[in-house]
């Protein structure tokens, strides 16, 4: 268990370690088309969520370490598959395979460090390590970034080349990791399924799924369109070819601004309490969202840099908050529940916005204001309530 505790923070910096994630539209919709950029996110999502609860009762029963394997297996293949697509049907499926490896993780790691823990009845240090993770994965994104986006000037294939090779890294982490001890499923899946109903009748664990829900589709909407927002504002300087050095640029101060917040995220905790800061980052993300919506300017690009704060604001504590509240037999299946519903949520809207979107190789200002801004009005009322319900939640 004190390997596993060793590793964990370089196995969250080998999986962030995505060094396409600044370029990836731009590669896309300049292979094909923005509609098909866009539709190439949503099969990501499709096979992340037709995989997320079957992962998550995998990494249950079989274990968590081997689940981890295979995302990393899954990982190597797809990178390597978008390095040499040509068509969308290749694309698609390095689309999958991508979602498959995001689907294998979700929950398993984050469950994998909670029980090496408590198997040392070092179970409340969670926080103070969920934190150390988070450093350490997003200085991997920031770093894949800024790498990333000079790469894409060559070739916009080269991001997923290096992620291929940082996939070999994480297999060889994950082979090096010992299996907790947990409590297996009890093979009733009546009690597994009253175990997980109780779960979603639990106040704290309800708003606290609501707003991971919420906070995830509010997360990727700039994850998506920022791309070709800054694509658009580099066209109206004339810099439109250095569209993917800047977005790596943006990514990699995004990352760092989060990292460094982090460092203080627990005396802003401690001082305003877990509710608030919780719904302070959900507001953060609305704000971003609306600005996107209601301006073209390159000065935008600017208020990009704090897209992830808010999640160094809320991940960590409510990874922290909700771990001791579930059961080990179905703790990964509930995580992967939580974010099943965010990315079928995240995808039914981004088929929508697709339908709405050009034919043509670039996504408008126009047409970015106008998704961005349905978005925001959503957010607005989302927030509303959450805040309204959350003396109710009993979060502290």
């Amino acid at each position: 268990m004190i390997r596993n505790l060793t590793l964990y923070p370089w196995l969250k910096l080998t999986q962030n370690l995505a060094f396409w994630q600044a370029t990836w539209f731009l590669y896309f919709q300049q292979e094909l088309s923005a509609a098909q950029a866009i539709l190439l996110y949503v099969v990501y999502d499709i096979a992340t969520t037709v995989l997320e609860v079957p992962s998550g009762y995998m990494s249950d029963r079989l274990g968590r370490r081997l689940t981890l394997i295979f995302a990393a297996v899954a990982t190597l293949a797809g990178t390597l598959l978008l390095t040499v697509g040509s068509t969308f049907a290749v694309f698609a499926g390095g689309q999958i395979l991508l979602g498959a490896a995001s689907a294998f993780a979700s929950g398993t790691d984050t469950s994998l460090l909670f029980e090496s823990l408590s198997a040392q009845s070092r179970a409340d240090e969670v926080e103070a390590h969920e934190l150390r993770a988070w450093r350490f994965g997003f200085s991997a994104l920031a770093l894949s970034a800024v790498i990333g986006g000079a790469l894409a000037l060559s070739s916009g294939a080269l991001p997923f080349a290096a992620g291929a090779v940082a996939a070999i890294a994480l297999l060889l982490i994950t082979l090096r990791l010992e299996e907790p001890p947990h409590k297996r499923p009890s093979g009733d899946r009546l009690d597994d399924l009253r175990a997980l109903r109780g779960n979603f009748t639990h106040p704290t664990l309800l708003w606290i799924f609501a707003l991971s829900l919420l906070m995830y589709v509010f997360s990727h909407i700039p994850f998506v369109f920022g791309q070709p927002f800054i694509a658009e504002a580099m066209a109206q300087l004339g810099l439109r070819a250095e569209a993917p050095l800047i977005s790596g640029f943006v990514s990699a101060i995004m990352m760092v601004l989060s990292v460094l917040l982090s460092l203080i995220a627990p005396r802003i905790r401690k001082r305003i309490g877990l509710a608030a800061i919780l719904l302070l980052a959900f507001a953060m993300q609305i704000g971003l969202v609306s600005a996107l919506a209601l301006s073209g300017s390159a000065l935008v690009i600017g208020l990009l840099f704090l897209r992830m704060v808010p999640n160094s604001l809320s991940q960590p504590f409510i990874q922290a908050r909700i771990q001791p509240l579930l059961e080990d037999g179905t703790r990964a299946t509930y995580l992967s529940l939580q974010s099943l519903t965010g990315r079928l949520v995240f995808a039914a809207t981004l088929l929508f916005a697709s339908g709405s979107a050009s034919s043509d190789a670039n996504l408008s200002f126009a047409q970015i204001h106008t998704i961005a801004g349905f978005y925001a009005l959503a957010g607005g009322f989302a927030l509303i309530a959450l805040a309204m319900t959350a003396r109710n939640a009993r979060l502290e």
